[in-house]
């Protein structure tokens, strides 16, 4: 079999905090005084029951992770490392997404919570090779007033040069909020020409997949995994061509689906969308970029010439530029070219 982490990919669903290593979360809570929950440092994946309740542990852990970055120092080797870590695993684009609401308060406010991500994507890139584009994703949790406030922010900062913001995206619990209400936060990212990648389709099924996209016009849907559940649903995802951001480990972490083997990857692939996988949040879910092409391998029995697409279309609904897109593609076809190893 060839090698995964050689298999030039890009890397389009991965959170902020939720990339960091372990080893630097005990790091910082160790420099902040603050107590972990042991579960976040041990070597186990997290797994929560589906529903509400599992949905709070997670987002209680995740929240006690997120205090740990109180600096800008933090806040700069998060993305350095998340570059670095993507580069061992052959990914030459990544599209990071922030929320720079939570880090606000301990670098000055908004604004420069953001320019410190953007300004460590370039260096990252730079340090790694790395392509690096940054998502500014708005909460559920909060008001859309506040969404609106990001989208602006966001916008102002928009570009498809090293280190801009890519796209605007929309997070946390599907089953807060109403859709429709932050329509306007996205109508403000699509005129500054932002891609518009909001979360939807996990937690909800394919009704929710029709709500986001009746709304928020996706170009990229964050999961929409469950959209294989309802051939109707898929086939309007095919028409809008939307592409999927599917993240096999994160479903079965968070009880959406029982076991890899049941997240609908060869579904909703075999009917023709375009799938990107992601790693979501590997700090709780133990599960990297490589891991999920891995699922696909032996969970899923795609072929590599199967998982060379499923890179393809990684890198086809990135916003990479033109020169890293083909680089990539051509970095795809070698990988294809190579002969297998034995065993």
């Amino acid at each position: 079999m060839r090698d995964l982490s050689l298999l030039p990919k890009s890397h389009l669903h991965l959170h902020f905090t939720g990339s960091m290593r372990v080893a630097t979360l005990a790091e910082l809570a160790e420099r902040h005084r603050i107590r972990l929950p042991q579960v976040l440092l041990d070597a186990d994946p997290l797994r929560v029951p589906a529903g509400e309740r599992g949905w709070f542990r997670f987002q209680r852990l995740y929240d006690a992770a997120r205090a740990c970055v109180r600096s800008e120092a933090d806040m700069r080797r998060i993305v350095a490392e998340a570059a670095a870590d993507d580069a061992a695993e052959g990914s030459g684009r990544l599209e990071i997404q922030v929320d720079p609401t939570s880090y606000a308060p301990f670098v000055g406010g908004l604004t420069p919570a953001l320019e410190i991500v953007l300004d460590e994507a370039r260096a990252a890139q730079a340090a790694t090779g790395v392509e690096v584009g940054v998502v500014v994703a708005a909460s559920r949790m909060r008001h859309p007033l506040e969404a609106r406030t990001l989208a602006r922010l966001a916008a102002r900062h928009a570009g498809d040069g090293p280190g801009q913001v890519i796209g605007f995206g929309l997070s946390n619990d599907e089953r807060r909020g109403t859709t429709a209400d932050f329509a306007g936060a996205f109508r403000i990212a699509h005129r500054a020409g932002l891609l518009s990648v909001p979360h939807g389709g996990e937690l909800l099924g394919p009704a929710h997949v029709e709500e986001v996209l009746e709304h928020l016009h996706p170009d990229r849907l964050g999961h929409g995994v469950r959209s294989g559940e309802d051939p109707r649903v898929l086939a309007r995802v095919l028409e809008d061509e939307v592409a999927l951001e599917v993240c096999p480990s994160s479903n079965v972490s968070l009880g959406v689906y029982p076991t890899a083997a049941d997240v609908p990857l060869r579904t909703l692939v075999d009917a023709g969308a375009r799938v990107a996988l992601g790693a979501d949040d590997p700090l709780l879910f133990r599960s990297r970029l490589v891991d999920q092409y891995r699922v696909a391998r032996e969970e899923h029995g795609f072929t590599d010439a199967e998982l060379a697409d499923l890179a393809r279309a990684s890198i086809t609904a990135s916003a990479a530029s033109p020169t890293t897109r083909a680089r990539l593609l051509t970095g795809v076809d070698a990988w294809l070219a190579t002969e297998p190893a034995a065993g």
